[in-house]
């Protein structure tokens, strides 16, 4: 596979573009690994940093809390401040501040300290997604954006597979401040991979005042709700999972690891297929996925009894985090100006999420509901993203965007107004990449 004429910019020196789109696509992967690593590590890491800092398991919880805190203020914050950077220097900045949060946690001498290193080691995350995002949709025709997302995204998937288990077996066998220093070595390795190989661009052209701009359409917050809500769902039986294997389906401790690789295999296989579809159909693609979510959660307490089900099921929820690429492409079609501000919102959303479906889940337990009731809680979340879908269809069906701009196209009696800047400040015409396929 090779690069089309896309991935150099008439702004870029002659040797800005990579030899090979794979090693582009590896090397942001890379930076998703290692955050995906830390985000979902630190769960299962929960009980060993608690005990070792002296506090309690619900307290120790802060420390998730601190860093789904970082992310959510952090990407916002990041794209406005950064709006007039280089792509790829936001890419190394960005990998190295959360190889520093992650080395400060890894040597945190108390639980005030981990605090404030969690919260800053979430600060990138968002912000490294979006610029991810956008620089491997600039290297793609128009037709493939939503696959070359999804490839970025193996990487925080592929560590749900990967990363989790090696991290936690690691806690076990030296220490949870080796796990997080595992992280640091892979957000370093990322460094590395981003200076060597991801294209070289120019300073961005958008500005604080015009990314900003992104918070006044109704399109983009739309886009945000549905992954805000429609997401709480997975996160609502993720969390509980391993304490439902234990609980109900009554397996060992030691085969927890196995279902949530199954999970994170459903989600890779999920961001590899489903954005084929995306590429043809949006919208119609991210409903229908909106809706295969509500079925696998509503079916969770029905198979939760039998571990062969469970397993299958599981699989299919994880398949629905393929959703995040297909909206982080819808949010690119709205945005108009403000690419990198709407692409890092969307992993705040992601975090909303991450927050609302275990509390709402962790209500329906707490009010004796059991441990499976997390299933139906997920499937409602589910179903309310979908009705926000509905809105979100219905406008898009009634007044196609454009997708150079971000605008409603304009009907005969209303003239189009001046054409806004390319998706990307350092992309070719959209008309290049349509006659230069990445073969």
């Amino acid at each position: 596979m090779t690069t089309s004429k896309q991935a150099t910019s008439p702004r870029a020196t002659a040797a800005s573009a990579p030899p090979h789109l794979a090693i582009v696509l590896f090397s942001l992967a890379m930076g998703g690994f290692a955050i995906g690593t830390t985000e979902f590590a630190s769960m299962s890491l929960l009980p060993f940093f608690a005990a070792d800092l002296g506090v309690d398991e619900p307290t120790a919880g802060h420390a998730i809390s601190a860093y789904a805190l970082g992310v959510v203020l952090g990407a916002p914050l990041i794209a406005v401040l950064g709006a007039r950077l280089a792509r790829r220097a936001q890419l190394l900045v960005l990998m190295a501040v959360f190889a520093l949060g992650n080395t400060l946690t890894a040597l945190a001498p108390g639980f005030g300290s981990m605090i404030a290193a969690r919260f800053l080691s979430g600060l990138p995350h968002g912000a490294y997604f979006g610029i991810a995002a956008l620089v491997a949709a600039s290297l793609v025709p128009q037709h493939r954006r939503s696959q070359a997302i999804g490839q970025v995204m193996l990487g925080l998937t592929g560590a749900t597979i990967v990363g989790v288990p090696l991290a936690n077996l690691i806690g076990q066998a030296i220490g949870w401040r080796a796990s997080f220093g595992l992280v640091s070595v892979l957000a370093l390795l990322t460094v590395l991979l981003c200076a060597l190989f991801a294209p070289r661009d120019q300073a961005g052209r958008s500005d604080p005042l015009r990314e900003l701009g992104a918070l006044r359409s109704g399109r983009v917050w739309i886009t945000l709700a549905i992954g805000a809500i429609g997401f709480g769902g997975m996160f609502a039986v993720y969390t509980y999972l391993a304490t439902t294997l234990i609980e109900v389906t009554k397996v060992s401790p030691a085969l927890i690891p196995l279902f949530l690789a199954v999970f994170g295999i459903g989600a890779t296989l999920g961001n590899l297929v489903v954005p084929r579809f995306a590429d043809r159909a949006l919208m119609p693609t991210a409903g229908c996925i909106l809706l295969f979510s509500a079925v696998a959660l509503s079916v969770f307490p029905l198979a939760a009894g039998n571990p062969w089900a469970l397993a299958a099921d599981v699989f299919a929820i994880g398949a629905s985090v393929s959703l995040g690429a297909i909206l982080q492409t819808r949010l690119m079609d709205v945005a108009g100006d403000a690419q990198a501000l709407a692409a890092a919102l969307n992993h705040s959303a992601f975090n909303t999420a991450n927050a609302l479906g275990p509390f709402l889940g962790g209500l329906a337990i707490r009010e004796g509901l059991g441990w499976t009731s997390t299933g139906p809680v997920g499937a409602a979340l589910a179903v309310l993203g979908f009705l926000i879908w509905i809105v979100a269809y219905r406008d898009a069906k009634s007044v196609p965007v454009d997708i150079s701009s971000g605008r409603k196209t304009a009907s005969p009696e209303n003239p189009p107004a001046r054409r806004a800047p390319p998706l990307a400040p350092d992309d070719r015409s959209r008309s290049d990449a349509a006659r230069d396929p990445v073969a």
